[in-house]
């Protein structure tokens, strides 16, 4: 028997729907508009993108070559897309503020295990064009948002990468205290220290956490207008009654990050606690090709989420059966009148009207409209309230 690959599922759950269509609804309701990238992608987007120091790069990429004798992967993450897609049609260049969301599978190959998987599901929000810590706030309500309409419980916790200005000294401090404690550091750590010193605090190895706990931290040396806007951030979600914690150490996964970062964090998942996480990446445009625009953004882990959504089943739509052949044209025929607007079904198979109700009431419907040889006469339908 052929299976599904290691990591793959089979999609069976209408929970998945239900994030779906609650996602969709808060980011168009915040303005925002679709987007639909192609799972395959050109390998360096990637590797510039993300970075040639995350795992994502070096272990996780579902990458060949093609019979053309192109690079390209099956994507791992979402934002490296959608700013391609930005670029190439020219967005950057009209100075317009744009906003996106997307909805759809991404690529990693890690070993399974409980909420991760190598084919996985993301809802991403993208924003491009403005520089404003207030829409850093927006964004992270917008998840919020998501997640209070889920009716999911989340810690939300915040930092700052700093800029230009402010992470170049602090780097500097960084490699100095890495360096002082290289030996006792993780293989990937003692490699991130010349690549990206920064995402040596994003490793959950326990020796190297213990030691990263006395690291200088990025908060406590940022420059002027990176410290303002760090307050503005925490008051505004003060103003819009978001709770959060700063948590010094936070610098997500990926190279682009720049400034505001933020994760939601779930306490009934297990290990895998990070339900969404994002944050801004001024400089993400302007090193794909395209002209500097500021952007921010977030992607929700869809199969992350889905134990903790719950859905109450309850009876709806019309269930609609005949008890003769003759009688099946006809309810197919009014069938058609009443699903304009409803949901109706249309049993084919000619059944008593005991097995017509069991049916009915095993598919959790509000109503059976069952027709044998007299109503078919008379052009009615004996109706049951279920």
């Amino acid at each position: 028997m052929i299976k599904a690959l290691r990591g793959m599922k089979d999609i069976l759950d209408k929970r998945f729907l239900k994030i779906f269509d609650t996602a969709r609804e808060v980011a168009e309701n915040y303005g925002y508009s679709y987007i639909e990238t192609p799972i395959l992608e050109e390998t360096k987007l990637f590797k510039r993108s993300v970075g040639e120091s995350s795992d994502i790069v070096n272990k996780e990429m579902y990458e060949f070559i093609d019979k053309g004798g192109n690079d390209v992967c099956l994507r791992p993450e979402g934002t490296a897309g959608v700013v391609r897609s930005f670029i190439e049609h020219k967005f950057d260049k009209a100075g317009i503020p744009k906003r996106f969301w997307y909805f759809g599978p991404m690529f990693r190959y890690e070993r399974p295990q409980k909420g991760r998987f190598r084919e996985f599901h993301q809802f991403g929000i993208e924003s491009f064009g403005e520089e404003s810590v207030y829409e850093d706030i927006n964004i992270i309500s917008l998840a919020s948002e998501i997640f209070d309409k889920l009716n999911i419980n989340y810690t939300l916790k915040i930092n700052s990468l700093g800029c230009k200005k402010c992470m170049p000294n602090y780097k500097e401090k960084l490699v100095k205290f890495l360096n002082q404690h290289k030996e006792n550091l993780c293989e990937d750590c003692q490699r991130r220290i010349n690549q990206n010193p920064i995402r040596t605090l994003d490793c959950k190895n326990q020796t190297c956490q213990a030691i990263l706990k006395d690291a200088p931290k990025i908060t406590d040396n940022l420059c002027q207008q990176c410290q303002s806007d760090f307050e503005k951030l925490k008051s505004g979600l003060k103003n819009l009654e978001i709770n959060y914690e700063v948590d010094k150490h936070l610098v997500r996964g990926l190279d682009y990050y720049t400034k505001t970062t933020f994760e939601f964090i779930s306490n009934e998942i297990g290990s895998q606690s990070a339900i969404a996480g994002g944050g801004r990446y001024d400089k993400l445009v302007e090193f794909l090709g395209g002209k500097p625009t500021a952007g921010v953004g977030f992607a929700i882990g869809v199969e992350r989420i889905l134990d903790l959504v719950k859905i109450e089943d309850k009876r709806e739509g019309i269930y609609m059966g005949a008890m003769i052949e003759e009688a099946i044209p006809y309810i197919q025929k009014e069938a058609k009148k009443l699903r304009k607007n409803q949901k109706i079904f249309v049993e084919v198979k000619p059944k008593s009207l005991k097995a017509h109700l069991k049916a009915a009431d095993k598919g959790m419907y509000k109503k059976a409209l069952i027709v044998g040889e007299d109503e078919l006469k008379n052009n009615t339908f004996f109706e049951k309230e279920l």
